[in-house]
């Protein structure tokens, strides 16, 4: 990865995200920092200064074309990184649609439509997509269905794009960490009904290890999918 790259990336809030989003500051690269809304947005610049901010909802993809027809998407784009996602757990007899929208459209419709909206800058640069999966994205639990489904999605996604874009040089990287300790984890833990310890879980600094790892390698290597385990 050439100095000042570019690196657009979702879920920089927390965990994963913030962590991946810590690693690319430090270094000075340039970031462009997705949020929900005008007040996150703020948050997020004020916690990486200099960074840009893109705001949509990823929960209403629909809306996003019009969301970003009123901003300046950035003109550059070297990785575009999807660490955003939601979890609820439950049942198959129980999950209503509006649970299964929610994790379908934040999980999987709305890194298709950010994606669409970036590529023609991703085949410029000869750039990078990056999706962070799940477990869940590879097997199925009782009690993940949705949240699984749209991992299962994602994988689909990635796989596609990746065949679709080779020949652009654009590179798809699927990552799929194991139970990391981050606010989603307590979630699930709260909803599983269970104690949650987060020593017991990979380090988010751990997975953005793995994540920095695929983006920097040189251009004649790709990292098509990584699965990264709890070691403890």
């Amino acid at each position: 990865m050439s100095a000042m790259a570019t690196h657009v990336i979702t879920g920089a809030g927390s965990g994963i995200g913030a962590a991946v989003a810590r690693r690319l500051h430090a270094r000075g690269d340039e970031l462009v920092l997705h949020a929900r809304d005008a007040g996150r947005a703020k948050e997020l610049a004020a916690e990486f200064p200099g960074a840009r901010t893109l705001v949509g909802d990823l929960a209403d993809p629909d809306r996003l074309s019009w969301a970003f027809s009123h901003q300046s998407l950035p003109e550059r784009v070297d990785t575009l990184l999807h660490i955003a996602g939601v979890v609820d757990l439950g049942p198959v007899g129980e999950l209503t649609p509006k649970t299964w929208h929610h994790q379908l459209n934040v999980n999987l419709v709305a890194p298709a439509e950010l994606t669409r909206h970036l590529l023609p800058q991703l085949r410029v640069s000869k750039g990078h997509v990056v999706f962070v999966n799940s477990g869940a994205g590879l097997n199925a639990h009782a009690e993940w269905s949705a949240y699984a489904a749209s991992k299962h999605g994602l994988k689909a996604l990635a796989d596609s794009l990746r065949h679709e874009e080779h020949g652009n040089g654009v590179r798809v990287t699927s990552v799929y960490p194991g139970r990391t300790a981050s606010p989603m984890q307590a979630k699930v833990h709260q909803q599983e009904g269970k104690e949650y310890d987060p020593e017991r879980w990979i380090d988010p600094e751990s997975v953005a290890t793995t994540i920095v790892m695929a983006i920097d390698l040189p251009r004649d290597a790709e990292v098509n999918d990584l699965t990264v385990r709890p070691g403890r």
